[in-house]
């Protein structure tokens, strides 16, 4: 897969960008977990996902599910960014994930990218690391986006 750059990616506007900060910040499962968006630009989003004790699994590492749960939260404002028309739900279709390393005690940061974008359906892929720089795993995904009638 290749990497994912911010820089490859426009800047968009400030109200829309306050938009989906404030989304993500009031959203409760994300706010839950402790998610908070970090950057967002056309097609593409990053979020962290603050460490805390209780997301390990019994072997001290963070557990699988919070990764996948940040991996689906940050697609869903890169997919935000880049549409007209706000949509009435976005569904994931698949998700596709590549566990690389394990990571325990630290930060994890999730930056998402918008490969293709259908009528209906958009391809992204979704890269996590660490602060350190320890890729911890990748994903591609596929979402539903399902406008008003």
């Amino acid at each position: 897969m290749k990497s994912i750059i911010a820089a490859n990616h426009s800047p968009i506007p400030s109200e829309l960008e306050t938009l989906l900060k404030d989304r993500t910040n009031s959203t409760q499962f994300p706010t839950f977990l402790g998610i908070v968006l970090e950057e967002v630009r056309q097609d593409y989003a990053r979020m962290r996902l603050r460490y805390r004790p209780e997301l390990d699994q019994a072997a001290g590492l963070v557990h699988a599910g919070a990764i996948v749960s940040l991996i689906d939260s940050v697609v869903v404002t890169a997919i935000l960014s880049g549409i007209n028309q706000v949509p009435d739900r976005l569904l994931t279709i698949d998700i596709h994930t590549h566990f690389l390393a394990g990571v325990a005690k630290e930060d994890i940061i999730a930056e998402a990218e918008v490969r293709h974008r259908g009528r209906k359906i958009v391809f992204l892929n979704v890269e996590v690391s660490t602060p350190s720089g320890i890729l911890v795993a990748d994903s591609s995904l596929s979402y539903k986006v399902v406008y008003p009638r």
